[in-house]
C-alpha cells in the first residue's frame, strides 16, 4: 500500500517547477481516480464498445442500463480511448483525454466534473508536462485484483495527508485515521451484535460530514463481517468537492448496482441536509471541528428559530 501511494505522490515531483505545492492534488488526485476508473473498466471495455455500436445502430436512446449491463458496473465509458490509446496520440493528448473523460455516463461524469479537472489538463499541456504525468500513471495498476478497495482507502487517505501538509493544513479537518475508525465501529456496534446476527437485517449508516467515505465503508465492513447476509445501506454527504468526488467514485466501483454511491450528496449538511427526511439506524461522524462556518450560520439560526417557534408561541 505505502508503494504504491508512494509512487503516486513522487509522480509529483515532475510538478515542482510548474505548480505551486499546494496544487499537487489538483493533478494527483483527479488522475488517481481516473486510472482506477480505467483499470476496473478494462475488463468489459471491448465489450462496452461493441454494445453500443449496435445499440446506436439501433438508435435507441436510452443506452444507460444495457451498457451497464455490459461493464458489470453502474456506470460506464463509451469512448475508444483508454490510458494507452491516449498516450499513442501525443499531439493530440489534451483534446483526447477530454473526449475520454466526456464519454463517461452522465453519472460518473456528474461526479468527475468536481475535480475541475478541464482547467488543469490545459495548465499540464501548456507546460508540456500532461504526456510525462499520464505516462507515469499508466504504468499505475489500480485494477482491484492488484490494489484492493480496502488498500484504495488507505492510498486516498495517505495521498490526502500530504496534500495537507503541503498546505500546512490539520489532517483531521479532511479524514480521520482507519485505526480510530475502527474503533468508533466496534464500540458502536458492540450492544447490537445479536440483533445483527439474525436473519433478514437490514441496516441504514450514514455520516454527515463523509470525506473519503472511510467511515462509512469500514461500518458497512463491521456489520456484513458480524452477518455476512445483513443489508446494509450507506448515506453521507460531504461539502468538499474533491473529497466527495473521491467517495462517490469509489463507491461506484464497489458494487455493480452503485446504490451506495448514489446516496452520497454534495452540499453541507448545515445548511442544506439532503438527508433531512430520512431516519438511520447508526450515524458516524468527524465533525470538522474548529472550521469556519459563516457561509451556514443564516440557514442554521433559522432552522433554529423554526423549530423553536411552535414552543415559543404555540402551534398555528
Amino acid at each position: 500500500m505505502s508503494e504504491k501511494s508512494n509512487f503516486i505522490w513522487n509522480i509529483a515531483e515532475l510538478l515542482r517547477d510548474s505548480f505551486k505545492r499546494g496544487k499537487y492534488q489538483d493533478v494527483i488526485l483527479p488522475l488517481t481516480v481516473l486510472r482506477r476508473i480505467d483499470c476496473v473498466l478494462a475488463p468489459t471495455k471491448e465489450k462496452v464498445l461493441a454494445v453500443n455500436a449496435k445499440l446506436k445502430a439501433k438508435k435507441l436512446e436510452k443506452p444507460y442500463n444495457a451498457l451497464c449491463k455490459a461493464s458489470g458496473f453502474a456506470f460506464y465509458n463509451t469512448s475508444k480511448f483508454d490510458f494507452e490509446k491516449l498516450l499513442d496520440d501525443a499531439p493530440n493528448l489534451a483534446a483526447n483525454l477530454r473526449a475520454y473523460i466526456k464519454h463517461f455516463s452522465e453519472n460518473m461524469l456528474e461526479v468527475l466534473e468536481k475535480f475541475d479537472f478541464d482547467n488543469t489538463i490545459s495548465k499540464l499541456d501548456e507546460k508540456s508536462l500532461l504526456f510525462l504525468v499520464l505516462e507515469r500513471f499508466k504504468n499505475i495498476d489500480l485494477h482491484p485484483d492488484a490494489v484492493s478497495n480496502h488498500e484504495m482507502g488507505y492510498i486516498f487517505e495517505e495521498l490526502i495527508r500530504k496534500f495537507n501538509e503541503a498546505l500546512d493544513e490539520n489532517p483531521g479537518e479532511h479524514f480521520t485515521p482507519r485505526e480510530v475508525v475502527r474503533l468508533m465501529a466496534d464500540l458502536l456496534l458492540s450492544q447490537d451484535k445479536e440483533a445483527l446476527s439474525r436473519n433478514h437485517i437490514v441496516r441504514t449508516i450514514c455520516d454527515p460530514c463523509c470525506g473519503t467515505g472511510g467511515m462509512l465503508t469500514i461500518a458497512k465492513e463491521r456489520i456484513t463481517e458480524i452477518n455476512p447476509k445483513a443489508e446494509v445501506y450507506l448515506f453521507g454527504q460531504e461539502s468538499q468537492a474533491e473529497t466527495y468526488a473521491v467517495c462517490k467514485s469509489d463507491l461506484y466501483m464497489k458494487s455493480a448496482d452503485g446504490r451506495d454511491a448514489e446516496n452520497i450528496k454534495y452540499g453541507s449538511t448545515l445548511s442544506k441536509d439532503q438527508h433531512s427526511a430520512r431516519y438511520f439506524d447508526y450515524l458516524l461522524a468527524n465533525p470538522p471541528y474548529g472550521k469556519e462556518w459563516k457561509m451556514d450560520q443564516e440557514a442554521v439560526e433559522k432552522a433554529r428559530f423554526n423549530s423553536l417557534t411552535p414552543l415559543l408561541f404555540g402551534s398555528p
